[in-house]
């Protein structure tokens, strides 16, 4: 069974970016590789809009009322999480 690692871009986004955008700024911002086995999660700086990226695949969810949680106590500019963290 292949685990899934997530990792959460904690700076802010533009949601206009896409998928060649998205992949420079993992390599060069966040120093991984954009099509490594892992889930890449971005948000916006309201937080109601999220990417998430997944090699060449981008989901795109959009909150209509609230706020995605964001984890505000780490160091650093991503974070490590779950599938079931994520959710």
């Amino acid at each position: 069974m292949i685990r899934s690692v997530v990792y959460l871009c904690r700076d802010p986004v533009d949601m206009r970016k896409q998928t060649d955008s998205l992949a420079l700024l993992v390599q060069k911002a966040i120093v991984l590789n954009p099509f490594d086995q892992a889930l890449l999660v971005f948000g916006n700086r309201p937080r109601d809009k999220q990417k998430e990226r997944n090699g060449l695949v981008i989901w795109y969810k959009h909150l209509e009322r609230e706020r995605f949680k964001w984890p505000t106590h780490l160091d650093g500019e991503t974070v490590t999480l779950t599938g079931q963290e994520l959710n």
